[in-house]
């Protein structure tokens, strides 16, 4: 059990890491490829909860498809790599501090309050309903609708980003 304890904490220091350095990155490259590591750390978190249908669905939606569109839209768009002049910079990250500071302490109270020191312990049948054969069936069977309407507006999104990028 030590051992999931252990890979939780590298795989949030990791993602920690990486979310400052998509904030602070100035070239956006760079950014979107420490976005990356952020939702590949999310996904092997999910693999620590033993949800292996969202940890792939994780991988293929979001690493695969939402990163390399925003890629695509960068070099498209031909958006300027990086700021040279410090023209997107200003004075508010003491106040971004201030108020990131007072979301984390809210967010620790809150988690300290609902669960003090109690172990959560998950039941076999709580596990097999995020196996992938469940999930599956959810999503194909009940959900087929909204997992189409959906599947549609990112085709649309899709189409309109290369209209909007294409040269007349």
């Amino acid at each position: 059990m030590w051992e999931q304890q252990v890979a939780f904490w590298v795989l949030a220091v990791a993602m920690a890491a990486a979310a400052i350095g998509v904030v602070r990155s100035r070239n956006i490259v760079h950014a979107a490829l420490f976005l990356v590591v952020v939702l590949a750390g999310a996904a092997a978190q999910y693999i620590l909860l033993a949800a292996e249908f969202v940890a792939w669905v994780q991988v293929l939606i979001y690493i695969g498809a939402v990163v390399v569109l925003f890629l695509f839209g960068i070099m498209l768009t031909r958006a300027p790599m990086h700021d040279d002049a410090g023209a997107l910079d200003n004075d508010q990250r003491w106040g971004g501090l201030v108020v990131a500071l007072f979301v984390l302490g809210v967010l620790i109270a809150l988690l300290v309050n609902a669960f003090g020191g109690k172990k959560i312990h998950f039941s076999n049948a709580l596990v097999s309903l995020g196996r992938t054969s469940h999930v599956g069936t959810d999503i194909f069977r009940v959900f087929v609708v909204p997992f189409e309407v959906v599947s549609m507006l990112l085709l649309a999104a899709l189409v309109g980003a290369v209209v909007l990028a294409r040269k007349d």
